[in-house]
């Protein structure tokens, strides 16, 4: 979008995180303690100054939701999760009471406990009116098709709900050193991960009325996607598991474009699935506003723009569209 937002569609980010003051505090610990770099885009994020930042690139709604490792574990065990959780669901929620044209939500699961969890969706849709949940691609190493979760996408299912989600570092991965930070390469890993979770015990096929979003691109899904159904798409129970193949289900999913612009890597994911399952997602503050520039330098047509820039959004969420 550039600088010029009066000329041009206004854009629906669906990948925005948010920090609330005690969540920042146990993040910036959390990696202090690992002698892990903070992002100085992170530590200088502010409401005000992401809404400025919003309003330069004519970014008109944003859609809030918790960042990557370690989500709202910080290894204080479940019930401090499910207490982070709720407060920085409540926090979002009064982003979005304060300005609702300008945010949505993403409602933070701690998915530790599984009884808590259901009740914080029933809290997350009853009482803050979130848009969807948040999902991270694993919690301790059980990836979001793991039986466990069942329960829980049983209700995300019953109630017809968007569910978006954000990769993390997996536990098991975190030391896979070749020199590069864990987030450059096992962040995108771990989504392709959980999709291949999902598809391969069949909550997919189970789940029907979940409306699945995920980060980045989908990971390295387009690059695998071939490889997967090598693999298991002649199996002889395929329709219980991917009753439109394996090609099928993941063109059904949508995916957004967070730090994934580069043309190879939207062309890849093009090929994969139509310009109707793609939204436009910048993972602010980590990434900028601007990667709505890199899309415009791609070829695609002022209708396919439209589409990734905010329709597509606003079909998912149709309380956006105004």
């Amino acid at each position: 979008m550039g600088v010029h937002p009066a000329t041009e569609p206004a854009a629906i980010d669906t990948h925005l995180h948010f920090f609330p003051p005690e969540y920042q505090k146990l993040w910036l610990d959390y990696e202090d303690a690992r002698k892990q770099p903070h992002f100085p885009s992170q530590v200088a994020w502010t409401p005000g100054r992401m809404i400025e930042e919003m309003d330069r690139h004519g970014v008109r709604t944003g859609v809030l939701s918790l960042a990557s490792t370690p989500g709202v574990w910080f290894d204080l065990g479940a019930d401090a999760a499910g207490r982070i959780a709720r407060a920085c669901n409540d926090y979002a929620a009064e982003m979005v009471r304060g300005n609702p044209k300008r945010f949505g939500l993403f409602a933070a699961l701690s998915m530790l406990d599984i009884d808590a969890t259901l009740k914080e969706i029933e809290y997350a849709f009853g009482a803050l009116n979130a848009d969807g949940v948040g999902l991270q691609s694993n919690y301790g190493d059980k990836w979001l098709g793991d039986p466990a979760y069942k329960p829980v996408l049983e209700e995300l299912n019953r109630r017809k709900a968007v569910a978006y989600v954000h990769p993390l570092v997996a536990t098991c991965c975190s030391g896979l050193g070749v020199g590069a930070a864990p987030a450059v390469i096992e962040v995108p890993h771990d989504t392709t991960r959980t999709v291949t979770s999902l598809l391969l015990h069949g909550s997919f096929a189970k789940f029907r009325d979940i409306t699945w979003l995920f980060s980045h691109a989908g990971g390295t899904i387009p690059m695998m996607a071939g490889r997967i159904n090598a693999f298991y798409g002649s199996r002889p129970d395929l329709k219980e598991l991917a009753p439109e193949g394996v090609e099928g289900e993941l063109r059904r999913l949508h995916y957004d474009t967070a730090n994934a612009t580069f043309p190879p890597s939207m062309a890849a994911l093009m090929k994969l699935v139509p310009v109707s399952q793609i939204t436009y997602g910048t993972d602010y503050p980590y990434f900028g506003f601007d990667q709505f520039d890199n899309l415009q330098k791609l070829g695609l047509s002022a209708t396919e723009l439209a589409a990734i820039g905010h329709e597509n959004a606003s079909r998912l969420i149709p309380r956006l569209r105004h």
